[in-house]
């Protein structure tokens, strides 16, 4: 039987949370972090800075989105597949954040900074990676 990486408590097979790893309650734990671009958010008082965090994901693409996103650069216009591995890696990426930031005892992350960043060498992959402080 699966364990949450977090509270180590028993997943059971048949739970959604299995696949992230974590247990329902520590998911909604996780949901309640704070995430904000401000360096300095007016609407938070900040008592105690933790530690600096950070979290990536890697997207592969198929070889039939790449295909299609080349066409794409000759013809014109939007790949929908593309503009979909980037949205699910962000979603993606600002979750792991949370959840860093969950497990280190912060309630929420200021400063994110998200880039995008193609990794050619590793055959297609696009990365996004918030950078919390």
């Amino acid at each position: 039987m699966a364990k949450c990486n977090i509270c180590e408590s028993k997943i059971g097979f048949f739970d959604e949370q299995k696949v992230e790893g974590v247990c329902s309650e520590c998911k909604a734990k996780i949901e309640k972090v704070v995430l904000t671009t401000e360096t300095y958010p007016e609407r938070m008082n900040i008592t105690d800075t933790i530690e600096v965090i950070t979290a990536e994901c890697a997207f592969g693409m198929n070889m039939f989105k790449d295909l299609f996103a080349g066409v794409r650069n000759i013809t014109g216009g939007r790949s929908e597949a593309v503009q979909k591995t980037i949205r699910d890696s962000r979603r993606t990426a600002l979750y792991e954040l949370k959840k860093e930031a969950y497990e280190v005892g912060a309630n929420a992350v200021v400063g994110i900074d998200l880039d995008y960043v193609e990794l050619s060498g590793a055959g297609n992959m696009v990365r996004g990676c918030p950078d919390g402080c």
